[in-house]
């Protein structure tokens, strides 16, 4: 599959290339990374990044905006997004030809080509990968795609913590540092803390709430999201504040919006993405996000949460 992509990336002179909503360091990387690694080896191919901008990450890349014909004959390529709702800028549709490239489950298989491996601690690994069977075509890497790639799996593997990170991962992240990543840099801004989120964080630590079968939960109302001055996605950031809590088995954090409640479940043994993918979501085994539109169906997915870690 590596080789049809590669094949793709080679006929077709206009590149756009798609990630999911709300993206994360591993969604603007892989998207940011696959985009370098395509304009170094090839300078004369229009290369596009697209979609919405989560501020607190613009240091890492920042989007194109390209017009709808663009996409004619070009071809799409969707990077980090496991179901199609989650695909930031609907257009992806309008290519000649579309790539899938994801390491989430493949509940939702669509594309003309898909490359799904849910080995990959990140799909920026991914692109690695893809790299370093292109290097015997002649690709080359700059080291802002390594920059990229190398935040990307910095950031879904938590500084190389989470229980995705394998022996390729380090080996891969190994082939980034050879171009001369600057990690401090990344760290500094990655991990960075206004004040009046550390302010919301100490409010989390005082008011989360967990049960006897070893689940945790938060809810942020939107009076308490605006009283902080913090964004929803700002305040998403904070789903591990309190994980390392004694006895707590999986924890969800609720973040109410104008129109709808963001729902982000982490694990640390039972399954989660299948009550996600019961409220408008998906995700990995051990962290998934939702979509629920009122308090009531919050409770639902609580209870669902509450029955995973009680089995």
């Amino acid at each position: 599959m590596k080789e049809k992509i590669l094949d793709a990336i080679e006929q077709y002179e206009t590149i756009i290339i798609h990630r999911h909503v709300r993206p994360d360091p591993d969604a603007l990387g892989s998207q940011g990374g696959l985009a370098e690694l395509i304009r170094t080896s090839f300078p004369k191919k229009k290369v596009y990044t697209v979609g919405e901008e989560e501020p607190s990450l613009t240091f890492l890349n920042r989007m194109d905006k390209i017009s709808n014909e663009t996409y004619e004959d070009a071809l799409v390529i969707v990077c980090d997004t496991a179901n199609q709702p989650r695909v930031s800028d609907e257009r992806y549709r309008n290519g000649k030809l579309l790539i899938k490239i994801d390491h989430h489950p493949n509940e939702d298989p669509y594309g003309d080509l898909l490359w799904v491996d849910t080995s990959s601690s990140s799909v920026s690994e991914m692109i690695v990968d893809l790299y370093l069977t292109a290097k015997e075509r002649g690709y080359e890497l700059s080291e802002k795609g390594a920059f990229l790639l190398y935040a990307g799996i910095v950031g879904d593997t938590g500084r190389f913590m989470f229980s995705n990170t394998t022996q390729r991962t380090f080996m891969y992240a190994g082939e980034l540092l050879k171009f001369g990543v600057d990690t401090g840099f990344l760290y500094k801004e990655l991990y960075r803390t206004e004040q009046h989120i550390a302010r919301l964080n100490g409010y989390v630590l005082q008011h989360f709430e967990t049960s006897e079968t070893g689940a945790g939960w938060m809810k942020i109302t939107k009076e308490t999201v605006a009283s902080y001055g913090v964004t929803a996605s700002e305040a998403s950031q904070l789903v591990n504040t309190f994980s390392n809590v004694a006895g707590l088995k999986a924890w969800v954090f609720f973040i109410e919006e104008a129109d709808q409640i963001r729902v982000r479940l982490r694990s640390k043994g039972p399954v989660v993405n299948q009550i996600a993918s019961q409220f408008n979501g998906g995700g990995h085994p051990m962290a998934a996000g939702a979509t629920v539109y009122t308090w009531e169906e919050a409770d639902e997915v609580l209870a669902e949460l509450e029955k995973v870690c009680n089995e």
